[in-house]
């Protein structure tokens, strides 16, 4: 690949077989994994409220936060500077112990910090 960005040309019906061909836009929110659509769903229907968020996911408040911004990194609009450092190794831990992060998503936090 050139490294240009990829365009929609070709959409289909997996029940009737229609297909339409052309350019289309594609959706900046389609790449998006099924965690992360919950996080958006949840973060609008609290209207931004992350207390909210914290209490629907069953997680603590920097993990609310430290996924929001993971979010808004994905969808281009975080800002530089690395949320996940607000965490210390023993917080990742004790959110592991507590179910709120998974041991897969803990070891990347924690390889983050060193």
């Amino acid at each position: 690949m050139c490294g240009d960005q990829l365009a929609v040309i070709r959409l289909g019906c997996a029940s009737c077989g229609t297909e339409v061909a052309g350019v289309f836009r594609s959706c900046e929110f389609c790449a998006l994994n099924e965690k992360e659509t919950e996080m958006l769903r949840v973060f609008l229907s609290s209207r931004g409220n992350l207390r909210e968020v914290e209490k629907y996911l069953g997680v603590s408040y920097p993990t609310a936060r430290l996924r929001f911004a993971e979010l808004l990194q994905k969808l281009g609009l975080g800002e530089a500077t690395e949320p996940e450092a607000e965490l210390t190794r023993d917080q990742i831990l004790s959110e592991v112990a507590s179910g709120a992060l998974t041991p897969g998503e803990a070891q990347e936090l924690i390889s983050r910090l060193q």
